[in-house]
């Protein structure tokens, strides 16, 4: 069993930044790929940035150019660097983990961006 445990989120004003983090713990032999998704308010969950093994990344065009995905191995952690944020990204962000052929989730973390 895999848990992660998320941190970071809160209120900014548009334009301000925040970053979040996600630890894996637990039965670990290989991550595969790490991630975020979002969900707003009466939305579907979408895909926000992807970090593969290899360190190949990938982002929701909605987010180019603003948010950054990293990682940290020996941590087994997750890092989302979100600037210039805007009210559309408020949402529930949620750490992915792919361990395994196994997807494990965290609980998410809100983030509200309003002035």
């Amino acid at each position: 069993q895999v848990q992660l445990v998320e941190s970071g989120g809160g209120l900014v004003q548009p334009g301000g930044s925040l970053r979040l983090s996600c630890a894996a713990s637990g039965s670990i032999l290989r991550i595969d790929a790490m991630g975020w998704h979002r969900q707003a308010p009466g939305k579907q969950r979408e895909p926000v940035a992807t970090i593969l093994s290899g360190g190949i990344t990938n982002y929701a065009d909605s987010v180019k150019g603003r948010f950054t995905i990293s990682r940290d191995n020996a941590k087994n952690t997750v890092y989302l660097q979100m600037n210039s944020l805007k009210p559309e990204d408020t949402a529930v962000y949620y750490c992915f983990t792919l361990v395994s052929l196994n997807y494990y989730w965290g609980q998410g973390t809100q983030v509200t961006v309003s002035s």
